[in-house]
Formats: structure tokens, C-alpha cells, sequence
């Protein structure tokens, strides 16, 4: 129903002389015409809290969100009004809840707001965690490093400092599996042999990008007229460049050749063996202060390992909530169907090599019931 002119123009003037009683009669006459008016609803808290009845106000605003309960202005209204009630804690789950539908581009005039909003958020949530740590502290002492590190980081979900970040492989999540960002190196009994051979195969790489730079092609090659989301700076760029020592399970002879004592070791080494799809070996070139953004791998069933072969400065990676910076001389193995992301903040070329390996946790029955999965489902899309 259209309302009248002149009684919306009454609403208006009632308000701007911050006259809450007159604007809220109006208000009233307004809504019995038009009761699912969310506007008049936002209206009239607004000139309930002129009055200083903030509790009529909430109740306006419950009402508003009862018709649209997305409705941002009404729930970061609604969490104002609640913390002017009963104090910020009360009023944090519901300036989450706002946060989390913020418009874009936000209009000029609710900037306050939303500031006022992220403050109380992050108080209240530096508070809470502190308050959860000191009240499970001692049940925390007696864990183990394995446990603890699981812990903390439960905590600090349970807090709402961060999310839970589950395994969601693009082309296999395979179940109950536990989503682990990185893997205790005790289950990789080889990397010993693989870190010690680190000035070796840096030695190796050193000659191939001497000699075959130009091989070294981008990393990512989105096809023409599919969407590149986050990929589009490193699209088609060499500023991350790769050269693949083994593809999708099979050997690149050449880049093997310049490379014979990395070749022998990737022999040596239990690396994924799944025709068609794994192993996959190379070596991943990102260029000075240039960064990976997050994404996901293909599998959880399987792992990948890095070892850092060149590492001119400061470069770091996150997998899930754990960030950690690369260590010349140390592999680590982590799960990238989590979300993960890294970083060259140095002033030169980071290199490391990439391997994959299957996910301990599988026996060798379910590795090769999941190479079968894998090839069928091809198979049924290539006939």
C-alpha cells in the first residue's frame, strides 16, 4: 500500500527535531496501514530510543526482523540497542551476525556503526579467550605437544578469533580423515635422506636455471572463458613458475636427465604411485614479495611434501590456522585439501621442490581402492 505524502513527511520532520513521541504516534498511524513496512519499523525504534525507551526499541527491531531477518541495519541496530541494555557481551554474537552480512559498498553514514561494531567484537573475543585460557589451564599443562597444539586451536575456534578449517579436496575428499594442516614428521621416517640431500638437489636446480629458465613454465594456465577468481594476478605469470619433474605420474624425461641425482632419489623416495594422476614433482619458482593466495589441493588422500632449495629472505606458509616460515634443510608434509596460502616476502626468487605422497592414515588396501575410484571415474568420462 502506498502511504500518503504527507504523513511520511510528518515521520521525517517529527524525527529531525527529535521529537520521539509525535514520531512515534505517527509512526503507529503509518503502520496500520502498511504493517509489513519494514522502514517504519526501523523508524520507529529509532524515535523509541529519542524517548529513551530502548527496550521498545528492540522490540521494534525484533519486529523488523521478523519480516527480514537479513536485514543488516536492523540487526546492527538491534546490537546497539542490546549492548546499551546489557552490555557488550551480551550484544557480541549479534554484531557477529551483522558482520558477517556487511553490504559492500557500505554507505558513508553507517561507518560509525560498523566500526563501533568490529571494536566490540574484537574486545569481547580477546577477552573471552583469555578468560578460556586461564580457566582450562590446568587440564592444558597436562597435554602432550600433539594434543595441546589441537587444543589451542580449538580454543581459539570456540572463541570466534578464528574458523575451523575442514579438508575439501577439488576432487576427492575422502572420509574420516582427520583434517591435519601439517603432519608429524615421526610418520616420514625418509626425510632424513630426502633433507640431506637438499645442497645436492639445489646444486642440480641451480644448473637447470642456468640452462632451462624458459622451461620453467606459469604455474596457473586458467582456460580461456572460465572464470580466474582469485587467480588472476598469477594467471599465465611467471611470477609463479614451475618445472615438473614428474606429472600426473609420469616422468619428464628431459628436466629428469639435467637432474640424475634427484631422479635417483625420487625413485628411492615412497612417493604416491597413481597412474594417471600421481606422482607429481617440481620445482614451484615464486618471485620476490609475490603471494599464493588460498585455495585448496585435489585429495586429502593424499599429502604434499616441500623442501626448500632456495630461500634468499623471509617466506612463510599457512595451512589452515598454523603458519610457519620454510627452513633451509627441512621438509614438512601437509594436507593441502585445507585451505593454505604462502608468501615471498624476500627480495629474490624463493624456490622450493613439491612432492606427493599418500596420507598415512590410509592403508594400502584403501590406496589402491582409491587409484581404482580415480581412474574408473576417468574412464567414465572419457568413453
Amino acid at each position: 500500500m502506498t502511504l500518503p505524502e504527507s504523513l511520511l513527511r510528518d515521520i521525517q520532520q517529527a524525527l529531525g527535531r527529535r521529537d520521539g513521541a509525535a514520531a512515534v504516534q505517527l509512526i503507529d498511524e503509518a503502520l496500520g496501514q502498511a504493517p509489513g513496512d519494514i522502514d517504519l519499523r526501523l523508524q520507529k525504534a529509532m524515535a523509541l530510543r529519542l524517548q529513551g525507551d530502548l527496550k521498545g526499541a528492540l522490540a521494534a527491531l525484533d519486529a523488523a526482523l521478523e519480516l527480514e531477518p537479513y536485514h543488516f541495519v536492523a540487526l546492527l541496530s538491534k546490537a546497539a540497542v542490546v549492548e546499551r541494555l546489557s552490555g557488550p557481551r551480551k550484544a557480541w554474537q549479534i554484531y557477529r551476525n551483522a558482520l558477517k552480512i556487511l553490504p559492500d559498498p557500505l554507505p558513508s553514514t553507517l561507518q560509525p556503526a560498523v566500526d563501533r561494531a568490529r571494536q566490540v567484537v574484537e574486545e569481547t573475543t580477546d577477552a573471552l579467550a583469555a578468560f578460556l585460557e586461564d580457566r582450562s589451564a590446568p587440564a592444558r599443562a597436562r597435554m602432550d605437544r600433539t594434543a595441546g597444539a589441537r587444543f589451542d586451536e580449538g580454543l581459539q575456534i570456540y572463541a570466534g578469533r578464528t574458523r575451523n578449517y575442514p579438508s575439501e579436496g577439488i576432487l576427492l575428499t575422502y572420509p574420516r580423515l582427520p583434517a591435519i594442516p601439517f603432519f608429524d614428521r615421526e610418520l616420514f621416517p625418509w626425510f632424513p635422506e630426502l633433507e640431506a640431500a637438499t645442497d645436492m638437489i639445489r646444486g642440480e636446480l641451480e644448473g637447470v636455471l642456468a640452462t632451462m629458465d624458459a622451461d620453467f613454465a606459469p604455474y596457473i594456465n586458467v582456460p580461456p572463458g572460465t572464470p580466474v577468481n582469485q587467480w588472476e594476478e598469477l594467471n599465465r605469470s611467471r611470477l609463479w613458475s614451475s618445472l615438473f619433474l614428474w606429472k600426473d605420474g609420469e616422468r619428464q624425461q628431459e628436466p629428469c636427465r639435467r637432474c640424475p641425482g634427484t631422479a635417483a632419489l625420487l625413485d628411492r623416495l615412497p612417493l604416491a604411485r597413481q597412474p594417471g594422476f600421481a606422482p607429481t614433482v617440481i620445482f614451484s619458482a615464486l618471485e620476490a614479495h609475490t603471494r599464493i593466495p588460498p585455495h585448496t589441493g585435489s585429495t586429502n588422500a593424499r599429502l604434499l611434501v616441500h623442501l626448500p632449495l632456495i630461500l634468499p629472505g623471509p617466506a612463510r606458509f599457512r595451512v589452515g590456522n598454523e603458519t610457519r616460515s620454510w627452513r633451509m634443510g627441512e621438509a614438512w608434509a601437509f594436507d593441502d585439501s585445507i585451505d593454505h596460502e604462502a608468501w615471498n616476502d624476500a627480495d629474490a626468487l624463493r624456490v622450493i621442490m613439491i612432492l606427493d605422497i599418500w596420507n598415512p592414515l590410509l592403508t594400502e588396501d584403501e590406496r589402491e581402492a582409491v587409484t581404482a575410484l580415480m581412474n574408473a571415474r576417468n574412464a567414465f568420462f572419457s568413453a
